[in-house]
């Protein structure tokens, strides 16, 4: 059975955003102190390049649309920065969190009644007939004509600008620059404090972003400063509800980038550290039973997964991981992800790897 044919519309939507680029994730970078930094105030108009293309912001956008691209992290940054007045409508959704309050906050976002094409994002013509100011997407893919959305070119023929988180540039861009598929392959948690200092200029919140970006990163080093000098535990991240990724029908195993950022940051290091980037797809049964794994780490996709049983069915499954004999394990969701909860995934992850330290 074809691995990507599920019921879950938001886990096929994954699926086919994974076949619809070939990308990876490298070695993660530790978020460097002035690297997201901001300036004051935003002059108008504001010009900047975005993935190769340039932007003019006349003033701060009032009417978004935030594209699915089955992703949380740039709904979550607009809501920590209180940008939910701006959101015109809102695709972006999973409905469960590491911040139980994010759940409702994003429902309450108008969604504009948008519905979705057959390749998990919102069609060109419903977004051209919305007249947003700003369309906002996760990756370049967002705006393929080949997929049935609205151009970067189109958007900007009707006046309507485009936004493209800078980290994720050579997804789904064939013509991707060595720049960006360098960021796009070092994604870090210092990626996500960057998207949030880009929203501050854009919507001129500068003081707003560069108070959220510090009191993130404070809660991030308080961790590292913790758990510093302690022996780094094996983790493994998976994901049950992600299995389509898998070609052999196993959770979706997590590592590189941002993944292995925040498992560093908890005091640990992932159990397939170094390896490929093409680890999640071709992962087998024995590579998962011969790793080295003293903290599994479920990943929770959707509302309807019940992540304590399905460490139990990996716990049986593969005995022999030091995890599985003393029954250690957390969960998440949404943390470990590009976004702003990265902090949250931190903290609750390092109670486990160094619980009481």
């Amino acid at each position: 059975m074809n691995p990507c044919h599920v019921r879950r519309p938001l886990a096929a939507a994954l699926c086919a955003l994974m076949a619809l680029t070939a990308a990876g994730c490298g070695d993660p970078g530790r978020p460097a102190s002035g690297a997201a930094a901001v300036p004051t105030t935003s002059g108008y108009p504001l010009t900047f390049d975005n993935c190769g293309l340039r932007v003019t912001f006349q003033k701060p956008p009032q009417r978004v649309l935030i594209l699915n691209g089955t992703s949380v992290a740039e709904v979550e940054s607009f809501i920590m920065l209180g940008l939910d007045k701006n959101v015109l409508a809102n695709a972006q959704s999973y409905g469960v969190s590491d911040d139980p309050a994010m759940i409702g906050r994003i429902k309450a976002l108008p969604t504009g009644g948008l519905t979705m094409n057959k390749n998990f994002d919102v069609p060109a013509e419903q977004v051209l007939k919305l007249k947003p100011d700003l369309v906002v997407s996760t990756w370049s893919g967002g705006f393929d004509a080949r997929n049935g959305f609205a151009t970067r070119e189109q958007l900007a023929a009707a006046g309507i600008t485009s936004l493209v988180n800078p980290v994720n540039c050579a997804m789904g861009k064939p013509e991707a620059t060595e720049e960006e598929k360098r960021a796009y392959r070092n994604q870090s948690i210092n990626s996500s404090l960057e998207f949030i200092a880009l929203l501050g200029r854009v919507f001129d919140v500068q003081d707003r972003a560069a108070d959220l970006i510090g009191r993130l990163r404070a809660r991030v080093e308080t961790v590292r400063a913790r758990v510093a000098g302690r022996p780094a535990k094996k983790v493994l991240i998976a994901y049950p509800g992600m299995a389509m990724m898998n070609a052999n029908g196993l959770p979706a195993v997590m590592t590189g980038g941002i993944y292995d950022d925040v498992i560093k940051a908890a005091g640990g290091v992932n159990a397939f550290a170094g390896q490929s980037s093409d680890t999640t797809r071709t992962l087998n049964t024995e590579q998962l039973a011969t790793a080295q794994v003293d903290v599994l780490v479920v990943g929770q996709f959707t509302p309807d997964e019940k992540p304590e049983a399905e460490a139990a069915k990996l716990f049986a499954a593969y005995p022999h991981w030091a995890a599985s004999k003393s029954r250690t394990y957390a969960v998440v969701s949404d943390g470990v992800y590009l976004g702003p909860l990265n902090a949250t995934a931190v903290e609750k992850l390092s109670k486990v790897v160094h619980p009481g330290d």
